[in-house]
């Protein structure tokens, strides 16, 4: 095969160097160099990438947002956290209670108080120092069981309120009125029937929390023996539950149903009484109405 002699690039104005297309044959092949300029830059630039990464879900777990993982099935069937299902990871907001209080309704994650047991599951960490720290690593995002010093639970009652059970309707009431308690869960074999306490009124800068499966919950009924014992301190509350974000099958947004805000719903018949007697009030007007019309309209129309 004949030798090809090398072609001039007359832009560059040196008879002696290849021009680009030659240049790339005489290489083997094209942007061999930059390839490997681009590989060693990759390689330069992934610890800044890893380290960026890092301090920015730092930043949001710290100050924004968090995923937790439910671990018990006390907030069954608002939140799953059974044996024999996939737990629930939900998306917690950690900036809402900096500018408000929580309130009735809100599902919320507190650090376990001082008076608190940590009665409701165990977190099984490994002895073995580096598995350990990746299971804490993977709490932070919702991969691994949380603390056992985090609870998941609802504001029932709030500073200020007197809470007690029951009614003759097993209700809870909160400064003497029932509550609208829709989230409640009946676990089977546990009855339906909740166990009464006596009236708590809620100190200051305090919470009254009880979970949705309300025969399955060990709360501020129960917790430091009950009675103020049981009550949570705002200061300890990290957050309110927003949405479940796993499995892909559970997402869907928290609920938090204020249970003190929605008035008790009257009987239909109640309900219908207001329109009904306005009809018939309204009934002889309309009589009369047309009376007076065919006594005043005009000869020439009357037949």
């Amino acid at each position: 095969m004949a030798d090809v002699a090398p072609s001039w690039d007359p832009e560059d104005g040196d008879p002696q160097r290849l021009n680009p297309d030659d240049e790339a044959a005489a290489t083997g092949g094209p942007g061999k160099s930059d390839k490997a300029r681009k590989k060693g830059s990759f390689w330069r630039e992934l610890p800044i990438l890893v380290v960026t990464a890092v301090v920015l879900a730092v930043l949001i777990q710290t100050f924004l947002a968090r995923v937790y993982s439910i671990p018990s099935q006390s907030m069954e069937q608002t939140l799953h956290g059974c044996d024999t299902c996939t737990g629930d990871r939900v998306l917690v907001d950690k900036l809402t209670y900096n500018f408000t209080d929580p309130g009735p309704g809100d599902v919320v994650v507190f650090s376990r108080p001082d008076t608190w047991d940590r009665g409701e599951f165990s977190t099984n960490r490994s002895d073995n120092v580096v598995v350990r720290w990746l299971q804490e690593a993977g709490s932070l995002i919702g991969l691994a069981d949380p603390s056992e010093d985090d609870f998941v639970k609802r504001v029932i009652a709030v500073s200020g309120q007197t809470v007690q059970c029951c009614d003759a309707a097993n209700r809870v009431l909160v400064d003497g009125k029932p509550l609208d308690e829709t989230y409640i869960y009946w676990e089977p074999g546990r009855g339906t029937t909740q166990d009464s306490f006596e009236p708590i009124r809620v100190p200051e800068n305090y919470l009254f929390v009880m979970g949705d499966n309300r025969n399955d919950s060990k709360d501020s009924r129960y917790q430091g023996g009950g009675g103020v014992n049981g009550l949570v301190p705002v200061d300890n509350v990290i957050g309110k539950a927003r949405f479940i974000v796993l499995p892909p099958s559970r997402w869907q947004g928290v609920s938090d149903h204020d249970p003190q805000a929605v008035a008790l719903s009257a009987p239909a018949w109640q309900t219908g009484l207001p329109l009904g007697v306005g009809a018939v009030a309204a009934w002889p007007a309309v009589l009369v109405g047309r009376r007076l019309r065919g006594l005043v309209v005009r000869p020439d129309r009357r037949r």
